[in-house]
């Protein structure tokens, strides 16, 4: 077993690989891939290739493969989220609501590629799970977002991807495209569990977009699962989640 945390992307990644020939070389490949993903698609680094499309530098038919799928993964999230998902805003393309859950997903294959069954990535509280730890269900809290400190509800999960999108850490930054002047406020916190990282993180920042009708968003979508926290504290699940639970 090996486990590392490097801060990448602007956020903390823990890697744990449980199979017991794991090795370092797998966290150096998993780490590499952030760095190179960080490179590509930081609006913040002057020489990204998201920088250089926003700039007007980059024509279509020069985009990279990475590029094009992180942009057409997008696409697709606005339709299917009725347009509460859109990376355009003010005529800036920021892919962040995708790239991260992709990031994950793509990190998880790689070591699925390398021949890893068991194992954990965190990245800036979005995680991908695979196998077992210690031959039961690999446990993720969902953290109380008026108390960091307290968690408020705990999974026993397995082979899926959880991602939360809220404000507790990073303030309003996701919007809605709807209404783009108006903060979110309904709701704090909304956490999404599925099948894959890349899918429950596009899906909670579009749930989340909703506001309380973001439950029902992902009820309705086959193989997920939600549990939303408002302003008032009040908690909202589907119908399947407590079957993740851990029970006391």
């Amino acid at each position: 077993m090996v486990k590392q945390t490097r801060l990448l992307m602007g956020m903390p990644i823990t890697v744990l690989a449980q199979d017991a020939d794991a090795t370092q070389e797998d966290l150096d490949q998993v780490f590499d891939l952030f760095q190179a993903v960080d490179e590509r698609f930081s609006p913040f680094k002057e020489t990204s290739e998201v920088s250089r499309l926003n700039r007007g530098e980059l024509a279509p038919e020069r985009y990279s493969d990475d590029l094009r799928e992180t942009l057409a993964l997008a696409e697709t999230t606005r339709r299917e989220s009725h347009g509460y998902f859109d990376i355009m805003r003010d005529g800036i393309c920021d892919p962040s609501g995708v790239v991260k859950g992709w990031a994950i997903q793509r990190a998880a294959d790689l070591l699925r590629a390398r021949g890893r069954a068991n194992f954990f990535i965190d990245a800036g509280g979005d995680i991908a799970v695979a196998g077992l730890r210690d031959g039961a269900h690999w446990r993720v809290g969902i953290r109380n977002p008026f108390n960091r400190a307290q968690i408020v509800k705990a999974l026993a999960v397995t082979d899926c991807g959880v991602a939360t999108s809220g404000t507790a850490i990073r303030g309003q930054h996701i919007y809605n495209p709807h209404a783009p002047g108006a903060p979110l406020l309904e709701i704090v916190s909304l956490t999404v569990v599925g099948p894959n990282v890349r899918d429950a993180d596009r899906f909670a920042t579009a749930a989340f977009a909703m506001g309380r009708a973001g439950v029902q968003f992902v009820q309705d979508l086959p193989g997920f699962e939600a549990y939303m926290i408002d302003r008032d504290g009040r908690a909202t699940a589907t119908s399947g989640f407590e079957r993740l639970t851990l029970r006391a």
